[in-house]
């Protein structure tokens, strides 16, 4: 009977180093994609770019991993989502959830590995980016089709940025740091996305409408009368990339007077190096010295039960049990 099939669920996220020892070769790892590094003839020189920016870069980005602990949280974090997503597909579905990381362990041949030694029937890829892109979806996909050749039906969830609950897991976010405030009212809303060369949304990437779009579903379910702004972070290298950069709307923000500001980052399903060092910690630090007064960071979703009520209707509705979200108990 197709309700006694077995699913395996592959989770695919960005990974990061797990240790100081892990930071440059995990940055050699992201500076050796092709859809991070890609210029005509790039395809000579990327492996030697790559070692000499990760090695350039490597002491300072140790000193922002041992300032949140020594290294990226998001494996433990990844891998609670997919304990959590295992348990709330079970009274619907025997599923197995394998996490795929792409620029470190457990890595994509790890998932294979770990594949290999399941019992399935249908196979779907969960990319763990809400928002499309040829960076992250679409790099993770493409490593997969590489190393990976199905024996049984896949199901793909490329993208979710408007799912209702996915929504109200960032509602509820904001809403639980607005109510601890003096004063809500008068916060500045600063939606942060991790930026986007230019040359990836001329080339047709969806990024940005997906991310435009979660914004606008984000207030219109809140309902705030908050004054808003959407911007991004994390560039890097020269090229140019989509704007306003977070660091440039809290200058500007300070130039006009305001002091009250909740950064929701909009783009991150767990806490990472973007959210605990470039926001609060490089962020705050900037955004007080501008006389900014009240600097606050909306927590990453991480195992949110409305998240993982998100995961398990995409799955479900991948492999034809259309349950709806209304069935799925939080």
């Amino acid at each position: 009977m197709a309700e006694s099939k077995k699913i395996a669920v592959v989770l695919f996220q960005l990974g990061g180093p797990d240790s100081q020892a892990a930071v440059e070769p995990f940055l050699y790892n992201l500076f050796s994609d092709p859809d991070i590094i890609n210029f005509p003839g790039s395809f000579l020189a990327r492996k030697p770019l790559a070692k000499l920016i990760s090695a350039g870069r490597a002491k300072s980005k140790r000193h922002d991993y041992a300032a949140i602990g020594g290294g990226s949280p998001i494996r433990r974090l990844t891998e609670q989502q997919a304990r959590a997503l295992e348990s709330a597909l079970k009274p619907h579905l025997p599923a197995r959830t394998i996490v795929a990381m792409r620029y470190w362990h457990p890595d994509t041949r790890d998932a294979i590995t770990a594949l290999e030694s399941a019992e399935f029937d249908e196979l779907v890829l969960l990319p763990l980016y809400p928002h499309y892109s040829l960076a992250t979806t679409g790099s993770s996909l493409k490593e997969w089709n590489r190393l990976y050749k199905p024996r049984v039906p896949v199901y793909l969830i490329d993208h979710f940025y408007d799912h209702p609950d996915y929504i109200a897991g960032i509602v509820e976010r904001i809403n639980s740091i607005l109510q601890q405030l003096p004063h809500p009212e008068k916060v500045h809303l600063v939606f942060s996305a991790h930026g986007l060369p230019l040359s990836l949304v001329e080339k047709g990437d969806p990024y940005p409408q997906h991310i435009e779009a979660t914004v606008r579903l984000v207030r219109e379910m809140g309902s705030w009368s908050n004054p808003y702004v959407l911007c991004y972070q994390s560039r890097v290298g020269p090229q140019k990339w989509l704007a306003p950069s977070f660091t440039g709307t809290i200058e500007r923000m300070a130039r006009d007077g305001q002091r009250r500001m909740l950064v929701v980052p909009i783009s991150f399903l767990t806490e990472h190096i973007e959210t605990l060092h470039e926001i609060n910690i490089e962020g705050r630090e900037m955004a007080e010295s501008l006389g900014i007064q009240e600097f606050h960071m909306m927590p990453a979703l991480n195992d949110s039960p409305l998240l993982i009520r998100a995961l398990a209707d995409l799955v479900l509705r991948a492999v034809g049990r259309r349950s709806g979200v209304a069935s799925l108990a939080l």
